[in-house]
């Protein structure tokens, strides 16, 4: 049973949907197959949390309880959203693992038992330290993460390098080295 995933993490600009670029809530239009991805993983039991980079917050342009609402109407069962400027040095604007550690204490998780999905090289630096699975996605930053700037996460792997939210969610489901169910 040690090997059973408990939650997986999502980050939110480029990878549910959007360019990569800070889109606010109330504007933000998820991909086509988002919705289905989510959805497959909450039909499992699996914990979902969205973790995402929102310094646009500090700046007034939108609020934490913005971004709470809109990804709890997705199915999240919570969401971990860093609202502070990169500069300010916080432990929870990835790549630090803060957001990550914050639901670990809180939801009691082991984080070796997680996943991570993102589109760039900030998501699966936190994943690493964190020691959960990374799964690049290709859609937002992803391709140009893994290729232009790969050199700022070079010594890290992705576990696995998916197309798209779908696409990693059916790996997750289907070839993941964690179990999703004690079935």
């Amino acid at each position: 049973m040690a090997n059973i995933i408990q939650a997986v993490f999502i980050d939110r600009d480029g990878t549910i949907g959007g360019t990569g670029h800070f889109i606010h809530p109330k504007n933000f239009i998820p991909y086509p197959f988002s919705q289905n991805a989510i959805y497959l993983l909450k039909e499992q039991g699996i914990k979902l949390f969205a973790f995402t980079n929102q310094h646009r917050i500090s700046l007034g342009e939108a609020t934490i309880s913005d971004f709470q609402e809109e990804f709890l109407s997705y199915g999240f069962d919570d969401a971990y959203i860093c609202p502070h400027s990169p500069k300010e040095g916080c432990t929870c604007h990835k790549p630090k693992p803060g957001m990550l550690y914050e639901a670990a204490e809180k939801y009691n998780l082991d984080l070796t038992r997680c996943v991570v999905i993102g589109d760039v090289g900030t998501d699966m630096l936190a994943a690493h330290t964190v020691g959960a699975i990374k799964i690049l996605v290709m859609t937002g930053w992803g391709k140009s993460s893994y290729t232009e700037y790969r050199q700022i996460w070079q010594d890290i792997e992705p576990d696995y390098i998916a197309d798209n939210l779908l696409y990693a969610v059916e790996w997750i489901l289907n070839e993941s080295p964690l179990q999703v169910t004690g079935k």
